[in-house]
């Protein structure tokens, strides 16, 4: 079982504060029956609390059961399977400037996936096949279907490829947000909001030319549809706009990762990503952003990591980000680092100290720098220093 809590701030140009704070805890038991058997029972409770002045304030609760299980079938096949349950209680408080109403909702989710992987040839080429099924309060049930297949070409040569299906369900944005907080609305939640589909195929290839070095490329091609646009309820009138399912595209790109122990106690992980997005409007949608309300990724993200296992049970590790900028919202490209230092003095006991974003006293992630009347409204991640402790029993 393992807890933290967290209590933040993120400073806005010219604004008051945001308050975020709040705590989690997780359970887990697990019991291993024989080898290449197990089952996991795992419990997750989080409570936040959101305070923007002016804005909006949030009390959140979320509960979460996951059940996991894992058993061979036959010398060929090892089966997955498992069941998850999910419960919010949200409490928002509405101000004139926007509102979610219902103000006050308690959501479930329900789910269960089966995935079975297959030795076509033993030791060599192997298929996994799975799905996911989740029911909804919004649009009921939700399937996600995969497969993945893996040639082992040598010791040192893996080629995998994988098919998927996936989707986002809707949240309170899309179908319960209004601004204003009151009518007659400028923008408000579509309630016939149906699930953001995708369907992705993945090409990769991993090498071992070292001992202590692999290097991994991966491709991947994204068919979006029914992705979130803003309609326009009553043309030519430019408002009100409602949420809906107007826009379709695709995104691609590719992932190089290197992962290189130096010695048995220092490893360096490192990786670099392109990645383009499209996003248009599907025939008959009035949508004017172009998706780009969607689409606020980075086309370049670089990462380098270094983990150290120090004498005495202590751990020091250090992550160095560089993130490209992001063109439609004018977010500034930028780079930062976080270091932790853990110390274990039992299998059960874990304590640690973390510093995030040190180069940098804030910088912009996300978000729009002013809105249309001039006004700041962007938003900034502050460095920050957190202490964890793990207790596993």
């Amino acid at each position: 079982m393992q807890g933290d809590g967290y209590d933040g701030r993120i400073s806005q140009a010219g604004a008051d504060d945001i308050d975020v704070s709040g705590a989690n805890v997780i359970g887990r038991w697990s019991h291993t029956f024989y080898e290449g058997s197990d089952l996991t029972l795992q419990f997750y409770y989080d409570r936040t609390h959101r305070n923007i002045p002016g804005t909006f304030s949030e009390e959140l609760d979320t509960y979460d059961v996951d059940f996991h299980h894992r058993f061979p079938l036959g010398e060929r096949q090892d089966i997955v399977w498992g069941l998850g349950y999910r419960l919010i209680d949200d409490e928002v408080g509405n101000t004139p400037a926007l509102a979610f109403l219902p103000s006050d909702v308690s959501r479930q989710w329900f789910s269960g996936f089966v995935q079975d992987e297959i030795a076509l040839v033993k030791d060599r080429v192997h298929l996994t096949l799975g799905t996911k099924i989740e029911h909804n309060d919004y649009t009921g049930f939700e399937f996600q279907p995969s497969g993945r297949l893996a040639w082992k070409l040598s010791e040192q040569q893996t080629l995998w490829s994988a098919i998927s299906r996936a989707v986002r369900t809707p949240s309170r944005i899309d179908r319960e947000f209004f601004r204003p907080g009151s009518p007659p609305f400028l923008l408000a939640g579509g309630p016939d909001f149906d699930s953001e589909e995708l369907l992705a195929y993945e090409l990769g290839y991993r090498v071992q030319p070292l001992s202590r070095l692999a290097l991994s490329l991966a491709a991947w091609y994204n068919d979006y549809d029914n992705i979130r646009s803003l309609e326009q309820a009553n043309r030519p009138l430019p408002f009100p706009v409602v949420i809906a399912n107007g826009l379709e595209g695709e995104s691609y790109g590719a992932e190089l990762t290197a992962d290189y122990r130096v010695t048995d106690w220092w490893r360096l992980r490192a990786g670099y990503t392109e990645l383009r997005i499209d996003l248009r409007p599907k025939p008959g949608s009035t949508d004017t952003t172009a998706g780009s309300n969607e689409s606020h990724d980075p086309e370049r993200y670089f990462s380098l990591r270094s983990s150290l296992d120090l004498p005495g049970h202590w751990e020091l590790d250090a992550a160095f980000r560089y993130v490209s900028r992001i063109d439609n919202q004018q977010v500034p490209a930028y780079g930062e680092l976080d270091v932790r230092l853990g110390w274990q003095p039992s299998p059960e006991l874990e304590f640690s100290i973390a510093g995030q974003n040190l180069l940098h006293d804030h910088h912009a992630e996300f978000g729009a720098l002013a809105n249309t009347r001039g006004e700041i409204t962007r938003r900034e991640i502050e460095r920050g220093v957190f202490g964890k402790i793990v207790w596993r029993f």
